[in-house]
C-alpha cells in the first residue's frame, strides 16, 4: 500500500524488525507500508543499480553510507525494468542532486515506482544490530500506516521468511530475447535468467557474443532449440535450496559438456547440481567492495556482492561429484565463504559475484573472457 510522496519529507515514518527492535524517522519516496528482509549494503556508490538489481527482490536495503541520493536518478544506469527493493533506508538524504546525467531526484524515483522508504534514522545503529543478530523481516510505515509498535510488529511477523522462497521465476523474462553481439559475431550463449542485469548480457556482447536471453522456465530443450556455444546461469533472489528446476536444467547442460558459467545464484545451482548443499549466510555480502582471492591465480580481487546465501563446500581438497572433479576456485577473504567452483573435467565455472561491475569495480571482468575460452576451447 503506497500514496503520493509529496510532503513526505515531513511525514513520520517507523521501522519495525521482527525481534522488537523500533527505529523513527522521515519518509522517504512513497508513503503507505512495506515488509521485506532487511539487510544492508556496504556500497558508497552505485544505489541506482542496486535498487534496480532483481536479486534484491523482497529485500529492505539499509544503505550504510550516510549520504545518499547526491547524484539523483539518470535514464542509463538502470539495470533491469524497475526497481526491485521492496524498502529502501538511507540516513541523510541529499537535499538537490549534484550530476550533469541526473533527470529526476532519487526520492521523486522511489515515489513514482510506489517503493516506500525511511531517512533520519540512524543506519549505523541499525547495521550493527543486523551483523549481531543477522538479517531479519522487517516492515517501514509513514502516514496513515502508522500504528502502535505492537500492532505494527506483529504485522512484520506475519510477513514471509526468505528462507525457502521461490522467487527467480518472478523477476525473470517471460519471454525470450536476443541481446546482439557488438561488432564480429564469434559465439552464441543461451542465457538462463534468474534475475539477469543489463549489463551482464552486454559484458558478453562486447566480447562478441550473441546472447540469447530465455525465461526462468526454459527447458534444456530451450537452451540447445538456440545452439549455444555456451550457457550462462544469471544471478537471482530467493533461497537456491527452492530451484529444483535450474538445477535440473543445469544438469542437462554438464551432462552434454557445453561450457557453463554461472554466477550469484548460478553459482548456487551449479553447487547443488554437482551434489553440495546451500545454507543462509547470517547477513550475507551486499556492496561493491568484498575482497575475492581466485585461487587459480592467487589474486586478490574487489568485488561487487549481492548475496544472502551460499554454497557448503569443502574449502581444500578437491571433491568427487557426478560431472568428474570439482574444487572452491574464488574464496571470501572476510569470512571463508566459497565465492567459487570450478570443474576440471569438464569446461563449467562460477563465481558467487557480480563480475559485470555494475555498480562495483572491473577487478573480475576477465572471468568472461574465461568464458570466452572456454568456448574457443571446445569449438577447438
Amino acid at each position: 500500500m503506497t500514496t503520493s510522496t509529496r510532503g513526505a519529507a515531513k511525514t513520520p515514518a517507523v521501522l519495525v524488525l521482527e525481534d522488537g527492535r523500533v527505529f523513527r524517522g522521515r519518509a522517504y519516496g512513497a508513503v503507505g507500508e512495506t515488509f521485506g528482509e532487511a539487510v544492508f549494503s556496504t556500497g558508497m556508490t552505485g544505489y541506482q543499480e542496486t535498487l534496480t538489481d532483481p536479486s534484491y527482490h523482497r529485500q529492505v536495503v539499509v544503505m550504510t553510507a550516510p549520504h545518499v541520493g547526491n547524484t539523483g536518478v539518470n535514464d542509463e544506469d538502470m539495470e533491469s525494468r524497475k526497481i526491485w527493493v521492496s524498502g529502501y533506508v538511507v540516513r541523510d538524504p541529499a537535499r538537490v542532486p549534484s550530476s550533469w546525467r541526473s533527470r529526476r531526484t532519487l526520492d521523486e524515483e522511489l515515489d513514482a515506482q510506489g517503493v516506500v522508504g525511511i531517512s533520519g534514522i540512524d543506519t549505523r545503529a541499525l547495521t550493527r544490530h543486523l551483523r549481531e543478530r543477522g538479517a531479519m523481516r522487517v516492515g517501514i510505515f509513514s502516514g496513515d500506516a502508522v500504528r502502535d509498535d505492537a500492532a505494527l510488529l506483529a504485522r512484520v511477523q506475519e510477513a514471509p521468511q526468505m528462507k525457502g522462497a521461490n522467487l527467480s521465476a518472478e523477476v525473470a523474462t517471460t519471454e525470450p530475447y536476443v541481446v546482439p553481439a557488438i561488432g564480429e559475431k564469434k559465439f552464441t550463449v543461451a542465457a538462463v535468467d534468474l534475475g539477469i542485469k543489463g549489463m551482464t548480457p552486454h559484458r558478453m556482447a562486447e566480447r562478441g557474443i550473441e546472447v540469447h536471453v530465455l525465461p526462468a522456465t526454459a527447458t534444456v530443450e530451450d537452451i540447445y532449440a538456440v545452439n549455444p556455444d555456451g550457457v550462462f546461469f544469471s544471478n537471482g533472489p530467493g533461497d537456491p535450496a527452492t530451484a529444483d528446476h535450474p538445477v535440473s536444467v543445469m544438469r542437462g547442460v554438464l551432462e552434454r559438456g557445453t561450457p557453463l558459467f554461472g554466477i550469484c545464484f548460478g553459482n548456487q545451482i551449479l553447487g547443488r547440481a554437482l551434489g553440495f548443499g546451500t545454507f543462509k549466510l547470517k547477513y550475507g555480502h551486499r556492496g561493491i567492495n568484498q575482497p575475492v582471492q581466485d585461487r587459480t591465480t592467487g589474486k586478490v580481487e574487489v568485488t561487487a556482492h549481492n548475496h544472502g546465501f551460499a554454497v557448503d563446500a569443502p574449502l581444500d581438497q578437491v571433491s568427487e561429484t557426478p560431472f568428474g572433479r570439482a574444487e572452491v576456485s574464488h574464496v571470501c577473504l572476510n569470512d571463508n565463504v566459497v565465492e567459487g567452483l570450478q570443474l576440471l573435467d569438464r569446461p563449467a565455472f562460477s563465481v558467487q559475484y557480480h563480475p559485470e561491475a555494475a555498480a562495483g569495480p572491473h577487478d573480475a571482468a576477465y572471468l568472461f573472457d574465461r568464458f570466452v575460452s572456454l568456448m574457443e576451447g571446445q569449438r577447438a
